[in-house]
């Protein structure tokens, strides 16, 4: 078993009881941290100097539609109808199983290039069971922590055609993969649902969604706006009246929900993502990291789509808590008629977000989240002598308000070194770079779309 010592780093843990380390020292055998200290030693291990490096956990992207990578560029100047449209009705269709493994390949490898070792898939455009599989198959190759959401196609009804808000999902897909290639829980990528939910099915299809996850045991996540438009008004009260909600919910955006709802969905253990550049660009809503914090919960946080945005998680931790500090600060200003004279949100608590908080959310927390003797060795480490980075005198602000992917040096899953020096280990990535814009160009041509 493979036995590694990553020494002499600044460790920020985000464990209240190892705490921070101006100078410390991280013990791992296999794919576990065994012991956290000021100085540790170990026979046989392999030494990985952390000098003038941050030592914390791998971020983690809780929401993420990775398939959409070879057609980054394409959404910038979308609203949502357009995205929906667009990327759904029109480029989605166009998608082969080997489209969608390049774009989670590639995608998948930026996460962990840019510091993030766990993403949650939300892979809403499996047309067949080789999609699906195609899709798995790019993370798994990727070396990334990953829990799949498998999701359905959203295609325009044709005359005569069922539209896909009256589709349930396949039980047949879910169990062909719970039964084998996603049977465990305790491998690197896991199995969850990414449903239709409440604002973009029938009642019938969300209560039979919901149901089928729970007979499996997996994670489900929803899209929800929560506008007047919405297919089920009182899908949510329903759905929890039924005990179908519990901390194996996991909702996106919901920006147009009432704090009675987003209340009643917290309050059962269910999380909610926000995507606040996303949201702010497509005109979903204001992000609701201040009315979930309000009620005493935390917010996980993601990239959404790259078709539009970096996805780069030190850019979306920064965004989600200048916009809701922005919010927060005009209340302030409005209130008392003077200057905003403390903020409302420390850094730590944005930190936090994108690391144990996001590894709650997808139901990972006894698992990774920080730095903590038994839990799995997923790490980064941030160099700290970099330019932009340089002097460093905050770590956890320099990590929180400095730091891009530019900047991590080595990352580290389940104790496999993936990036090292500020490089890639995957071999072979030129000729899939080459083949992912192939394919880009394959499926945008010909096509107009509003720009």
């Amino acid at each position: 078993m493979a036995r590694t010592i990553i020494k002499g780093g600044y460790i920020l843990s985000m464990d209240k009881k190892v705490g921070e380390l101006p100078k410390g020292d991280i013990f791992i055998e296999g794919d576990k941290i065994i012991k956290i200290g000021r100085t540790v030693r170990a026979s046989d291990a392999k030494i990985i100097d952390a000098t003038g490096m941050i030592v914390m956990p791998g971020l983690i992207n809780a929401h993420l539609h990775t398939w959409q990578t070879g057609i980054r560029g394409v959404a910038g100047n979308w609203s949502i109808p357009e995205y929906l449209h667009h990327m759904h009705a029109q480029i989605a269709p166009r998608f082969s199983a080997n489209d969608t493994y390049l774009g989670n390949l590639i995608g998948s490898l930026n996460q962990i290039s840019n510091g993030a070792t766990t993403v949650f898939d939300w892979c809403h455009n499996n047309a067949t069971p080789a999609h699906s599989d195609a899709a798995i198959l790019g993370l798994k190759e990727a070396g990334i922590r990953a829990v799949f959401g498998h999701g359905s196609p959203k295609p325009d009804a044709k005359k005569n055609q069922t539209p896909f808000t009256h589709i349930p999902h396949p039980r047949s897909e879910i169990e062909r993969l719970r039964k084998g290639e996603l049977a465990s829980d305790d491998t690197l990528v896991t199995l969850a649902m990414a449903v239709l939910g409440p604002d973009f099915s029938t009642w019938e299809v969300t209560e039979h969604d919901f149901r089928l996850a729970k007979e499996f045991d997996v994670l489900v996540s929803a899209h929800v706006w929560g506008a007047p438009n919405r297919m089920n008004k009182d899908g949510y009260t329903k759905l929890a009246k039924l005990k179908l909600l519990d901390q194996r919910h996991n909702l996106v955006h919901g920006v147009y929900l009432s704090d009675r709802e987003l209340k009643t969905v917290l309050d059962t253990g269910a999380s909610v993502t926000v995507t606040p550049e996303v949201e702010l660009q497509m005109g979903h809503g204001t992000p609701r990291t201040g009315a979930i914090r309000d009620l005493g919960h935390r917010p996980s946080i993601g990239v959404d789509v790259e078709s539009n945005i970096s996805g780069d998680m030190f850019s979306v931790m920064r965004m989600t808590l200048q916009s809701q500090r922005n919010l927060d600060n005009q209340r302030i200003n409005k209130k008392t008629k003077g200057p905003v004279t403390t903020l409302t949100i420390k850094p730590r608590e944005a930190l936090e977000w994108a690391t144990i908080d996001n590894a709650r959310a997808l139901g990972l927390d006894s698992k990774i989240g920080s730095l903590s003797p038994g839990k799995k060795a997923d790490i980064i480490l941030i160099n700290t002598n970099d330019l932009n980075l340089f002097p460093v005198h905050n770590p956890l602000e320099s990590a929180v308000f400095h730091a891009n992917g530019s900047n991590v040096d080595t990352v580290m899953i389940g104790g496999n070194v993936l990036k090292r020096n500020g490089k890639l280990k995957y071999r072979g990535i030129g000729k899939k770079k080459e083949l992912l814009a192939r394919s880009g160009r394959r499926i945008l041509k010909g096509m107009t779309l509003a720009a």
